[in-house]
Formats: structure tokens, sequence, C-alpha cells
């Protein structure tokens, strides 16, 4: 397996497949690079270079104790795509990783980067807050932190039904997506996890979507039961200078599995243009 050891000693557990163009992809909580097996394979097949991490904390990246912050996520990405000598790369981000994404243009700049795709991402801040008033209110976040600390495997089987939309009426329901979602879940460490709650929900985005000078696709569903469009993506649209906002009817938070035949042909012809 391949991994970078970054400045405080993380290991960070990469995959990094093919030649031409690289497309580099940060995942959601609490997932890893895993989570995008259908568009690695996707795009690999058609002559893109395809790489993926699992954030600290996840999958087979290192389990410490410290770090489960965005500044450090997209100091880790940074530390990757300078490892890889990447250029001209196209940066994807879903969920969390759109957060990511976003922090690691606005804090590394885009010298690297041709374009960014922020997918049901949680820009520009879910929390809410005196000024940010129409955001998640804080004890839903206390309520997944609790429910996290309790029982994890409960908890995470159980979140994998809205996250597909599975509990929607009439839903055709992939036991081996839900089983993919939690293996991956599983696999990552609960303190880390427990911290990047706090990471995703609670981060202001709102300046580093302000610095993005690259071309950027901004995809959401707008039956997202996880991360509402309302509060994110028709947001974040209004403040990236060069976005484009596609929203998907009736898609729910987690699309880029179960409707990936469309989001990944959107996604090669945004790349494409």
């Amino acid at each position: 397996m391949s991994f970078i050891t970054t400045g405080d000693g993380t290991q960070i557990f990469y995959k990094d497949w093919g030649t031409g163009q690289p497309i580099v992809f940060s995942h959601g909580w609490p997932l890893s690079a895993d989570d995008w097996d259908g568009q690695m394979l996707y795009f690999l097949a058609r002559g893109y270079r395809v790489v993926a991490h699992d954030r600290r904390g996840h999958g087979r990246s290192s389990q410490g104790a410290t770090g489960h912050d965005m500044d450090h996520y997209a100091d880790d990405l940074a530390a990757l795509t300078a490892h890889l000598d990447l250029e001209q790369a196209i940066h994807v981000g879903h969920s969390t990783g759109g957060g990511e994404v976003a922090r690691y243009i606005a804090r590394h700049g885009s010298r690297r980067v041709a374009k960014a795709v922020l997918i049901s991402a949680v820009p520009p801040h879910m929390a809410r807050t005196a000024a940010n008033p129409n955001g998640v209110p804080m004890e839903v976040l206390d309520g997944i932190r609790a429910a996290v600390a309790a029982n994890r495997p409960q908890f995470f089987r159980d979140f994998t039904l809205p996250f597909y939309g599975f509990n929607r009426p009439g839903a055709v329901v992939s036991e081996g997506i839900r089983a993919h979602w939690w293996q991956q879940g599983i696999m990552g460490s609960i303190q880390a996890q427990h911290e990047g709650i706090k990471a995703f929900s609670e981060t202001d985005f709102t300046e580093d979507l302000k610095k993005i000078d690259v071309p950027t696709l901004v995809m959401h569903g707008d039956d997202d039961q996880v991360v509402p469009i309302a509060l994110s993506s028709e947001l974040t649209a209004g403040l990236v200078k060069d976005a484009t906002l596609k929203v998907y009817p009736g898609y729910p938070h987690g699309m880029c599995a179960t409707n990936a035949d469309v989001i990944n042909a959107d996604l090669l012809a945004f790349f494409q243009r």
C-alpha cells in the first residue's frame, strides 16, 4: 500500500492509478477513498490519472489523536499533491471533502489546480450560529456526536438510510451499498470521526469559497437529508467567482453511488469543457 508521512508524523494512505490529467478525490465523513470506487474506475478507463486518499484518522491512514480539523485536512491534501507533483489537477470533494477542497485552495492556492467540483458539500457553514441563523441546530449535531459515542456500529448502519435516500417511499434499497458505507466507516478511528463532526459542521468556509479562482462545478441533490441544499450549495454557488450550480431533483446525499451513471457523465462533461 502507498503512504505519505506528513510533518506531524501522520501516515496518509492513498491510491494513484493511471496517467493523464490527474483527478484528486476527497471523501466525505466518516468514509475513505473507497467511497470513490465508481468514479475512479470510470475515469481511469477514460484516460485520466485518478488519486484518492484516506483522510487522517479514516480508512487505512494512521489514527493519531490530533489534527482532526479542516486546516490539517487541507495541509494533508497539499502534502499529497506535492509528493505526487500533480499539475493541472481537478479536485473533486464530496460532503466534508468539499470543505477540504475549498480550504486547500484557499490555504495553498490554485497553482496546481485546474478545476474544482463540490458535490453535496458542507460549505459555506452548516452549524446554526448567531451569524448563521438558518444552519443546523447544535442539538442535532450533538445528537450525532452522542450516537457515535454510544453505539457507532448501529448509528452507522441506520445513517445509511437517509444518506442514500433509502428511507423514501418506493426507494430501491441496495444492501451492498449500505454494507460498503458501514465497512468504510467502521475502519476509521471513532475519536477522529467524533471530532470530525465539529470540523465539517462548525467550520465557516465563506472566505475560503471567495478565494477559489478556478472553474468550479457545484452539484447537489434537492432531496439531500444530510446536507440540505438550501444552506449549502445554493449559497456556495453565489460565493465562488466562476461557479456553475447543477441541481438534481430527488437525488440524495450519496448520489455518487446511487446515481453514478448520471453524476459521472456530468463530471466528464465538465472536465472536458
